[in-house]
């Protein structure tokens, strides 16, 4: 029977695809490309001639049917411009559609940003939560973000470079300063690992540039939690003894166990 493949294809450097992918994109009878631009420069690298059509967020609604009405008598494979198609992807409604309608689907592993930026980032992960692209707007990333900053496991995000600045901020002020790698351009010519604190992140992404993901360090769950109230009563005590509200919060995170938009709130409402 005729299949819908899934198929990787590299996140950066044009090496970082299987044999069996290269055969299969050479072997199917239509390529569904998330941009066909990005696609061909993969197959004339490869010297590969199978005909591709765009399949993207923008027309998916209308090529679905299209490429369903070819599945019974063609093989398909499914692509993105970079890495494993359905994450963060439209492919994963082809796929849910096809194998509704009782089609063959088959998955190919192969590169993914997402388990190459937590192999490399050093942060411990023997389970992890991946996020997908944070909130664009300042008020739904904070929400997001808080409704996560006690999530024991680590946290995998994409970012892009116009909004990392400020999400790191917010990362910052809900999560107080943990441990971070900030994975830029992996594979390519300009790949970069920081391993080190959020503020150490901030400080050496001043003009960021590249596509981002994120390690982020899940919450200690032995960390004490203590009341608002009792945190109010060590934040009026650091104020008194003349400490600003930078210094002030950055001491009490870690003895409270409250991020530093809740210590921040309090420490507004003192008198």
């Amino acid at each position: 029977m005729p299949t819908l493949y899934i198929v990787p294809t590299p996140i950066g450097n044009l090496e970082d695809i299987t044999l069996r992918a290269l055969r299969v994109l050479e072997e199917a009878d239509l390529i569904a490309a998330e941009d066909t631009r990005v696609t061909r420069k993969l197959l004339a690298h490869y010297s590969i001639s199978t005909p591709a059509t765009a399949f993207h967020e923008h027309n998916r609604a209308q090529k679905t049917p299209y490429l369903l009405s070819l599945l019974p008598e063609k093989d398909i494979a499914l692509v993105s411009d970079a890495g494993t198609p359905t994450i963060n992807d439209p492919g994963q409604r082809l796929v849910s559609a096809a194998a509704a309608s009782g089609f063959d689907v088959v998955a190919l592993p192969g590169a993914s940003a997402l388990t190459t930026a937590i192999a490399v980032s050093g942060v411990h992960a023997e389970g992890f939560v991946y996020l997908g692209y944070l909130p664009a707007r300042k008020a739904a990333r904070v929400k997001f973000l808080s409704e996560l900053a006690s999530e024991p496991r680590t946290l995998v995000a994409f970012e892009t470079p116009h909004r990392l600045a400020a999400a790191l901020a917010d990362i910052l002020e809900t999560f107080g300063d943990r441990r971070i790698a900030v994975c830029r351009e992996l594979t390519k010519m300009h790949e970069e690992v920081l391993r080190g604190s959020i503020s150490d992140a901030i400080a050496h992404f001043a003009q960021p540039r590249g596509e981002f993901t994120l390690v982020i360090e899940g919450a200690d769950e032995l960390m004490p939690q203590v009341s608002e109230e009792d945190a109010r009563k060590v934040l009026a005590g650091l104020k008194e003894r003349g400490l600003t509200a930078r210094d002030a919060i950055a001491q009490t995170t870690s003895v409270t166990g409250l991020s530093r938009r809740e210590l921040y709130s309090i420490w507004l409402s003192l008198p």
